[in-house]
């Protein structure tokens, strides 16, 4: 027992003593430490003096060195300032002596000026004093000779007509007599393979339509109660209806064939179906519109893959569907237009040239024919407008602007087109005419062959295609008689309106007798 309090006084005693060592280690260190600490921040100081005198004699440099980099440049920008207001001081000098100079020139050329006018002034006068001479001078010459100055100048330009006539009608004689020579045969035989490698037939449309009835009973119902029903359809078609004592039959009179054609299909359903009344004509005939629409678009769509064209427009295919329902002359329009797509491929074939160019620009040539009774203006103009709106190329807008010789034909595609109409057109059979414009034809080719003096009389023949004049061999020469054709064709193209072509023919013929007794 004693033992372990001894143990343990002499353990709590040791480490008593070992604290106070620990603690007495300690405070030697931490004073060391302190002392260390102090001479470094001593250090740390004379260092911090020493780097700011650098930095201040460093600093104290720089300023000094951009102080001497700033005064030059202030006296190189004082040297510059001075050469720009010595160069602006020698240009106002110069600036003044131009003013001086062009107030001077100024001041010269009024003067000349006012020289000018004076001289010009004195010159008029002298002008007029001449022409006045001039005049007293004519009428002296002409109160001499007993001659106007109209009448020796006529007299003298007919004078040199009379030379030139002769001259220049052999001239024109020997050019067009090489131009047969040189292109009747190329140009005969190029249509005449055209012609005989396509051919069809042409019926003429007339403008009225007529519509068998089953009885005549049906005829009181078209007309209605108080007329109505007739009233209501040639309202809404748009055709006259005309009904008379022919029995079983109804006239459909109109100028516009697609009109005449909505209004007969109209009538046709309204008889099978029996119901004839104002609002079933409205409802049959809104539906034959749309029916209609459909088959002229059917109709083009066939006419261009039967020719074989490239894409088109829809606008264009309805339009060359609607030629069908157009006519010239009582000729099909859309018939014709389809012979002269045939023969310009044909010709363009022969020539080397685009083939389906040229069909595409015969096929559209009378385009505007399709909307001429509703659109102002020719057929030219508007085909020419609608071609140029849809995107179709050069060749074909000039071909349907120069058919009809309008403009300049630009391709010879365009040239081919003017002749396959032309060929459409007066083959026989193609068109027809009424009795009183043939009649007033012949008249006006007469009138204009008999109106040449010199003429003896003049003959239509061959229903006006051909113009034979006799003109009286004692007046007219050989010479005159080739420029009195050539003028009375131009006129006539110039004056009238015809189908096909025109032949002229002049005829001066001598006889001479004599009777032996």
């Amino acid at each position: 027992m004693e033992f372990n309090l001894t143990s343990i006084l002499t353990l709590i005693v040791g480490i008593f003593v070992g604290g106070v060592i620990v603690i007495v280690v300690n405070a030697i260190k931490s004073s060391r430490t302190i002392s260390k600490a102090n001479k470094l921040i001593e250090e740390s100081k004379k260092e911090a003096e020493k780097s700011k005198r650098d930095a201040l004699l460093e600093l104290k440099e720089e300023s000094y060195k951009l102080k001497q980099q700033t005064e030059q440049e202030i006296k190189e920008r004082k040297a510059e300032l001075l050469q720009t207001e010595e160069r602006i001081q020698t240009r106002e000098t110069s600036l003044d002596k131009r003013e001086e100079m062009l107030q001077k020139r100024d001041n010269s050329l009024q003067d000349k000026e006012n020289d000018l006018l004076a001289k010009q002034k004195d010159l008029q006068d002298k002008e007029d004093k001449m022409d006045k001479l001039l005049k007293e001078e004519v009428e002296k010459l002409e109160h001499i000779a007993s001659f106007s100055k109209e009448k020796a100048r006529d007299l003298i330009m007919k004078r040199v007509e009379d030379d030139m006539e002769k001259e220049i009608s052999n001239y024109i004689k020997e050019e067009e007599t090489k131009a047969k020579l040189e292109a009747h045969e190329i140009a005969k035989q190029l249509i005449v393979g055209s012609m005989e490698r396509y051919a069809d037939d042409v019926v003429g449309l007339q403008t009225v339509s007529t519509i068998d009835l089953p009885n005549d009973d049906m005829k009181g119902r078209l007309i209605g109660r108080e007329g109505r029903n007739i009233r209501t359809i040639e309202s809404v078609t748009g055709v006259d209806l005309i009904i008379d004592d022919t029995p079983e039959a109804i006239v459909i009179s109109s100028f516009d064939p697609l009109r005449r054609e909505i209004a007969k299909i109209t009538i046709e359903t309204l008889i099978k179906d029996g119901r004839i009344h104002p609002g079933r004509i409205e409802e049959v005939y809104d539906k034959t519109v749309k029916d209609m629409n459909t088959k002229i678009m059917e109709m083009g769509n066939k006419t261009i893959s039967d020719l074989g064209l490239t894409k088109m427009e829809p606008e264009l295919i309805n339009l060359v569907g609607k030629l069908n329902f157009r006519t010239s002359y009582g000729q099909n329009a859309l018939k014709h237009s389809i012979e002269v797509a045939n023969l310009c491929g044909l010709m363009a074939s022969e020539l080397g040239e685009n083939v389906t160019l040229a069909k595409r620009a015969g096929l559209l040539h009378d385009i505007g024919k399709a909307i001429d009774f509703e659109v102002e203006g020719s057929h030219v103009e508007i085909g020419v407008d609608m071609a140029k709106k849809h995107h179709e190329s050069d060749v074909v807008i000039n071909s349907i602007a120069s058919h009809h010789g309008d403009t300049e034909a630009k391709s010879v595609i365009a040239v081919l087109v003017a002749v396959a109409d032309t060929l459409s057109a007066a083959r026989p059979g193609a068109r027809n005419d009424s009795l009183e414009n043939y009649i007033k034809r012949l008249e006006q080719l007469e009138e204009i062959g008999n109106s040449y003096e010199g003429v003896e009389k003049t003959f239509a023949m061959q229903a006006g295609r051909e113009l034979r004049v006799i003109v009286k061999p004692a007046e007219i020469d050989d010479a005159k008689s080739h420029k009195i054709a050539r003028d009375i064709k131009e006129r006539i193209e110039n004056e009238m309106q015809y189908p096909g072509t025109i032949k002229i023919t002049v005829i001066r013929e001598t006889r001479v007798q004599e009777e032996a007794k």
